[in-house]
C-alpha cells in the first residue's frame, strides 16, 4: 500500500486541468534570496496534523500569510482543510480544533495542495520549527502531486535566540517569544493563527537583522546556520 493511500485513501490520479496547474507553478522562477525585506515577498506557513510524527502522521491544514515588502497583508491570507479518510483522535482535535465533521468535509487533499502553490507562487517560506512545516508539505506533495517540494524555508526558532540573547533562549517555545515581544495569538493552535503571530515575530525581530546588515531573506537564513553552528559545537 501507498503511503498515500495509508494516509487520504485510494490516490486519485491527477486531472489533466491540474496536472496544467503543476506545471505552470513548476516553471516560476525562484525569488531572489538576497532582496531586501521591503522590496519582498515572504509567506509564513504553519500546518496542522493528525500528530506529531513526520512519517506517520497526516497533513490535516495549512495556514499561511504574506509579508509583502516588509508589512503582513491581511488581504493576502491561506487556509485550507484537507480531507481526511479517517478523523484523528479526539486528543488531537483538541489541540488544533479541526472537528470531525470539517475533516471530513474538507478540500480533497490533490487540489488544496495546488491552491498552496498557487498561492505561495516562487516566495520562500518562513516558519516556526520549520522541520516539522517543510517535512509535512514536501510528503503531501511528493505523495499527492507527485511533485518534490524544494521551496526554501528560514526557520525563525533558530534565528529568534540568536538575535535575543535571553537567559535558556534556544529552548524557547513559540509561546515563549510572543510572550516576550507581547504578540497575541486569537486561536493557538490554529494554523492560520499561529501562521499571523509568527509574521508578527518575524516583523519584530527586524531591527536586529538590519543591525547586522541581515534584513533578507538570505539573511535569515545565515542567522539561523550560525546559530545551528553554535549549537553544534556547544
Amino acid at each position: 500500500m501507498s503511503v498515500f493511500a495509508r494516509l487520504f485513501g485510494r490516490k486519485p490520479p491527477l486531472t489533466p486541468a491540474q496536472r496544467a496547474r503543476l506545471a505552470a507553478w513548476q516553471a516560476l522562477r525562484a525569488a531572489h534570496r538576497d532582496t531586501p525585506l521591503d522590496e519582498s515577498r515572504l509567506v509564513v506557513v504553519d500546518v496542522e496534523s493528525s500528530g506529531l510524527n513526520v512519517r506517520r502522521d497526516r497533513l490535516i491544514a495549512i495556514g499561511a500569510v504574506a509579508v509583502t515588502k516588509g508589512r503582513i497583508r491581511l488581504d493576502d491570507a491561506f487556509e485550507r482543510v484537507l480531507q481526511q479518510g479517517a478523523v484523528s483522535e479526539r486528543g488531537n482535535i483538541l489541540i488544533h480544533g479541526i472537528g470531525a465533521t470539517a475533516q471530513r468535509e474538507g478540500m480533497a487533499p490533490a487540489d488544496a495542495l495546488l491552491d498552496f502553490l498557487d498561492y505561495l507562487g516562487a516566495s520562500p517560506l518562513v516558519a516556526f520549527h520549520a522541520a516539522f512545516d517543510e517535512a509535512m508539505l514536501r510528503r503531501a506533495m511528493r505523495d499527492v502531486l507527485g511533485v518534490a517540494f524544494r521551496q526554501p524555508f528560514a526557520d525563525l526558532a533558530h534565528v529568534v535566540p540568536a538575535l535575543c540573547h535571553r537567559p535558556g533562549a534556544r529552548h524557547r517555545s513559540l509561546d515563549d517569544w510572543l510572550g516576550f515581544f507581547r504578540i497575541g495569538n486569537y486561536a493557538r493552535h490554529s494554523a492560520l493563527a499561529d501562521a499571523f503571530a509568527t509574521a508578527e515575530l518575524l516583523l519584530a525581530l527586524r531591527p536586529a537583522l538590519a543591525a547586522r546588515g541581515m534584513d533578507s531573506f538570505s539573511g535569515l537564513q545565515r542567522v539561523e546556520r550560525e546559530h545551528r553552528h553554535r549549537l553544534a559545537g556547544a
